[in-house]
């Protein structure tokens, strides 16, 4: 039976070698709950020079600021929990990364198998738990000497590249039996290290592995593809990838719709309101060929669309899950979307024709008349400049707001912003993935800490209570931030379901007549609340150069709804071009 000393000294040599493993293979940050049964975890990540290290006491919010850090940074986050129910709260920001990809390294302490199954405290099954979320689970047995540490290093390196193939959360559970604490002795284990010498004093991973690279080739029928009357379609892309695509469009003489979340704004953009318009909708229908890049749009509009559309489609986008929600027949490209932009957009360049876009110029510039003239009549219903409504908010802040990062969460506002907002070359992050309500403040954080950026959050009022926890977080944010939250007293987004007003009210909108000025003051946050437009933008461009801050916009239960149903007829019935 092995020495508590000795246990202690395995326990920790077993985390210094994962945790040093993980830095060699990219993680250069790891967010830490508090618990005992994580103390190795925990202390080896403390002591690593190369990290960066940040600590929240709640596990569900720790996990979504990893997803943030994950998401502005495009770098492996670890994730320290201690056993039990600590765990399954990781479960909705795993979920989110596992739809789009963000890499999550999960390190979830565990008690060892002869605890589990037996009535030990905090002892629940842990294997598995994350199921098909996750792109690969490795159980780790006790740390024991009869486990080589060579065994340790190779399966972590081989959980590594499965991430950086496929994106998503790697699970490793490992099972700590105590002793966790007591005097470090190095002796004790120096037959035990010898064989992994070499690696300690190389910087490298263990097994090196060279990533799957395609190289972009053209496709044999692209230029006749590119004469076609076509679309671009830009959906959940970084601005460089946005930029790269719309670069392309310009080459082909193509229309851009762009999502908010891609942070581009085109000259056809508020297609979520004119393709409302039979016409529009009709003149839309000509397209002979769809390029799009990227997936999880935020328009239903444009999903109706796309629902009806028959004729060439092709989807760029670089991971491998079906991304094609009407299941066309499609071609479909995986491929850095930057590259394939621009090796298909040199192709045009280089051409010694010059192609006859003549039969798409009045169709192209019909839908830019139509883009202009809706949000026209989305401005006239927001009453005057002063007015200081969701709609009226939507249509003012992507122009009126300092330059900064912006966190669109997935209440009401992303879909206004969708219809109206004009977001041009702004990086834009969203938890589009599952497209839920949780999570959304700690995402933002995670995103500021990664970029170290000012950075605008926009959220619902049922979001913010949701996630009430992690205004605690704002503490850490490195630059100024401001959260705003739009308070329609429940959940707005539901207003224009076909539901009896009680039944709405009692089952979907939820009202709850709380607002968040305590909330503030509880987690020691500027509060502001605005009652006028203009105060609301320089409330928020003040708070955008110092400080961190909480403005809280305040309006009538249904108005939003309201607004968007006289809107909406408005829309279907007038002449747009």
């Amino acid at each position: 039976m092995m020495q508590p000393e000795q246990q202690v000294m395995l326990n920790q040599v077993w985390a210094e070698l994962i945790i040093e493993e993980l830095v060699r293979n990219g993680v250069k940050h790891i967010c830490i709950a508090p618990g005992s049964r994580s103390t190795p975890l925990t202390l080896a990540a403390s002591e690593h020079a190369l990290l960066s290290i940040h600590t929240h006491f709640d596990e569900r919010g720790l996990g979504f600021l990893a997803l943030g850090i994950a998401k502005a940074s495009n770098d492996p986050v670890a994730v320290i929990v201690t056993s039990g129910t600590a765990v399954a709260n990781l479960l909705p920001s795993v979920a989110e990364s596992g739809l789009t990809k963000e890499k999550l390294v999960l390190l979830t302490a565990d008690r060892p198998v002869e605890l589990i199954n037996c009535g030990a405290n905090q002892a629940i099954n842990q294997q598995g738990i994350f199921s098909s979320h996750v792109c690969h689970s490795l159980q780790l047995p006790s740390p024991n000497q009869n486990v080589p540490a060579q065994w340790l290093l190779s399966r972590l390196d081989q959980a590594c590249f499965i991430q950086q193939e496929q994106g998503g959360a790697i699970h490793i559970n490992c099972p700590f039996p105590e002793p966790f604490y007591g005097k470090k002795d190095d002796s004790l284990l120096v037959d035990y290290l010898a064989p992994i010498q070499d690696w300690k004093a190389k910087s490298s991973s263990y097994i090196e592995q060279t990533p799957y690279f395609s190289h972009v080739t053209l496709s044999p029928n692209w230029m006749q593809t590119a004469r076609k009357k076509g679309v671009v379609i830009i959906g959940k892309v970084s601005l460089e990838e946005a930029n790269c695509a719309a670069q392309l469009a310009k080459e082909l003489g193509w229309p851009v719709l762009a999502d908010p979340q891609s942070g581009y704004y085109s000259e056809w953009a508020h297609y979520d309101l004119w393709l409302q318009n039979s016409a529009c909708f009709e003149l839309l229908s000509e397209v002979e060929c769809v390029l799009q890049f990227g997936a999880r749009l935020v328009s239903k509009r444009l999903g109706a669309w796309l629902k009806n559309y028959q004729q060439a489609y092709y989807l760029i986008d670089p991971h491998s899950e079906l991304l094609n929600e009407s299941c066309h027949a499609h071609v479909r490209y995986r491929a850095d979307i930057s590259t394939w932009s621009q090796a298909h957009a040199d192709s045009l360049a280089d051409r010694d024709c010059v192609f006859d876009h003549a039969p798409s110029v009045h169709w192209s510039e019909s839908l830019k008349v139509a883009s202009q003239n809706a949000l026209a009549l989305a401005r006239s219903m927001a009453c005057n400049s002063e007015t200081l409504s969701e709609l009226s908010f939507a249509l003012t802040v992507g122009q009126k707001a300092n330059d900064c990062d912006w966190f669109i969460g997935n209440s009401l506002i992303v879909r206004l912003l969708d219809m109206t907002g004009e977001l041009n070359q702004k990086d834009v992050y969203t938890n589009r993935g599952a497209s839920g309500i949780d999570g959304l403040v700690a995402t933002a954080v995670g995103v500021q800490l990664a970029n170290d950026k000012p950075l605008l959050a926009l959220v619902g009022d049922t979001s913010l209570l949701y996630d009430l926890n992690s205004l605690a977080l704002l503490k850490q944010a490195t630059q100024p931030m401001v959260v705003v939250v739009m308070n329609n007293d429940g959940g707005g987004i539901f207003d224009l379901l076909p539901v009896n007003e009680k039944k709405k009210d009692d089952f979907y909108r939820m009202p709850h007549q709380l607002e968040f000025s305590h909330a503030a003051a509880m987690f020691g946050l500027s509060y502001h609340r605005p009652e006028t437009l203009s105060c609301a933008m320089s409330m928020i461009n003040d708070g955008l150069e110092k400080g961190i801050h909480l403005i809280e916009i305040n309006t009538p239960a249904g108005q939003s709804g309201e607004e968007l149903t006289r809107l909406f007829q408005t829309i279907q019935h007038a002449a747009l071009f």
